[in-house]
């Protein structure tokens, strides 16, 4: 099945991005049914980010294939992107510190309104619009578990005062608001104790038990594996034959980096999570932001 009305299925085979200076990632290989968890894991500059914005839409691949919800990448893009959303990613998605959590939900409810939808629904009385949009955020904050009146200065509160977690969860609601049905979250434990970290993850299995298929980049993957689709970027010591990944059960995937991280017109092998690597997703990303 590719997908349900709430979640995508999510299928990889020797799957990469390249930049100017060589490969951000190569050789993915996995699956993964709508309604799954999948925690991409690797090192700093081995290409999560990259993965993540490949997959949603955000990046052009340049090897192998990938579907999600049926739909082929790279030659669908634009419809990959019309059915996920990106929570947090830096440089890319990010919330305003300068923007309280009311303008922000405010924002986003107003882009989708008038972008979300049918040209028939922004004809519609603009109470009806109103109220269709304050059950989406009403709907958001509770699937995301931020109750704002529970902020220091509740809904007025600014980005700069919230905790990391609170963040998340903000930027969690924002995507959700869109009803995608591939929600990506990058650098998800990042800076989080251990209490939250598990917070988080709590938070993404809800998400994907409710339906939404769930796509993280982490340090570490939950402790609890189960149902977790676990893709590695870089090089891991104890490298082995690629598995191929289910949503119903944990399973491991590697992602072999690039033995030829070079550009089109340098033709010298690199090393294997080396310097080249970290080089070749900084200008993939790099190239992105200014898309």
């Amino acid at each position: 099945m590719d997908s349900t009305p709430h979640g995508a299925a999510v299928a990889a085979t020797g799957f990469g991005v390249k930049g100017p200076r060589g490969w951000a990632f190569r050789d993915i290989d996995f699956t993964a049914g709508p309604g799954s968890l999948i925690a991409v894991q690797g090192p700093s500059g081995s290409g999560r980010t990259c993965l993540l914005l490949a997959l949603t839409g955000r990046m052009k691949s340049a090897d192998g294939t990938a579907e999600v919800g049926g739909l082929p990448l790279p030659k669908k893009r634009a419809a990959v992107r019309s059915v996920t959303a990106l929570a947090h990613v830096p440089g890319v998605a990010e919330l305003d510190p300068a923007l309280t959590v009311g303008e922000h939900l405010r924002e986003r409810a107003l882009l989708q309104g008038r972008f979300g939808g049918s040209l028939r629904a922004l004809l519609r009385p603009r109470h009806e619009r109103r109220a269709e949009a304050r059950a989406l955020v009403d709907s958001a904050l509770a699937a995301a578990g931020l109750d704002p009146e529970a902020l220091p200065k509740g809904i007025r509160t600014s980005v700069r005062d919230l905790e990391r977690l609170e963040a998340l969860r903000l930027s969690v609601a924002l995507a959700l608001i869109g009803d995608p049905r591939l929600l990506a979250v990058d650098d998800t434990d990042l800076k989080l104790s251990d209490d939250e970290r598990a917070a988080a993850w709590a938070l993404l299995r809800g998400l994907a038990a409710a339906g939404t298929t769930v796509l993280a980049v982490c340090s570490e993957p939950p402790e609890d594996g189960e149902g977790v689709v676990l893709v590695h970027t870089g090089a891991r010591p104890d490298r082995d034959t690629p598995k191929v990944a289910s949503g119903d059960s944990p399973a491991t995937t590697d992602a072999t980096d690039a033995t030829d991280a070079t550009d089109e017109q340098d033709s010298t092998a690199g090393e294997h999570g080396g310097p080249d690597d970290e080089e070749g997703a900084a200008d993939a990303l790099a190239e992105t932001g200014r898309a």
